[in-house]
């Protein structure tokens, strides 16, 4: 039986999706398992369990293990990793690109997430801007004004809210998160289960 897809959602302020889109490509791709890229916004799922920050900033002890935890993640996976200066950065301009090129299947999006989440969290640049989103997709080699005002049209905007609540229709609270048809598998360190799964006969 072929294995089924894994959607992959992520969120570009979300320090644990950096490392799942570090390794999700050659571990997909050793798993035989298809991805699907799925971003969306923490924000508003956060603010249905009553947050109106990171949980790593609400619980201060949460927030220093889990910067540690980066440093030993990055290390042991060969990952670059600096402390950015402001945590966490908005993601909302990145997501409409992502979420723009997913719908229209774009080739690029794995590579533009894997940029933006090292502009954040290797180089400490405001991947919030507008001027920054545009550099990464230039430096890829895009249209990056043009893709920039598409993914920034009403009618995009409105499809990151529509991912968004489809994220919290899943059951999604946290980023990353796995979905293998109706399995949910939540963490970096899950990864290796939901290919698993995927591949498995269910």
């Amino acid at each position: 039986m072929d294995a089924v897809e894994l959607n992959f959602w992520f969120e570009f302020g979300s320090t644990y999706s950096y490392v799942s889109a570090a390794r999700i490509g050659a571990a997909a791709a050793r798993a035989g398992v298809p991805v699907v890229w799925e971003p969306f916004l923490l924000g508003p799922i956060f603010a249905e369990q009553g947050w109106d920050d990171s949980p790593f900033n609400v619980y201060p002890a949460k927030g220093r293990y889990m910067w540690r935890d980066m440093e030993r993640l990055c290390s042991k996976y060969g990952i670059p990793f600096a402390r950015p200066s402001r945590f966490p950065r908005s993601g909302v301009a990145a997501a409409r690109v992502a979420c723009f090129a997913g719908k229209t299947k774009e080739p690029w999006l794995p590579d533009f997430a894997r940029a933006v989440f090292r502009a954040n969290f290797a180089d400490d640049r405001e991947i919030g801007e507008a001027d920054e989103v545009r550099s990464i997709l230039d430096s890829l080699g895009l249209p990056g004004a043009r893709i920039f005002d598409e993914a920034h049209a009403p009618a995009n905007r409105q499809r990151l809210r529509e991912q968004t609540r489809r994220a919290s229709e899943l059951g999604i609270f946290g980023a990353p998160s796995f979905v293998v048809g109706g399995e949910l598998f939540w963490g970096n360190d899950r990864l290796e289960d939901a290919l698993a799964w995927a591949g498995a006969d269910q």
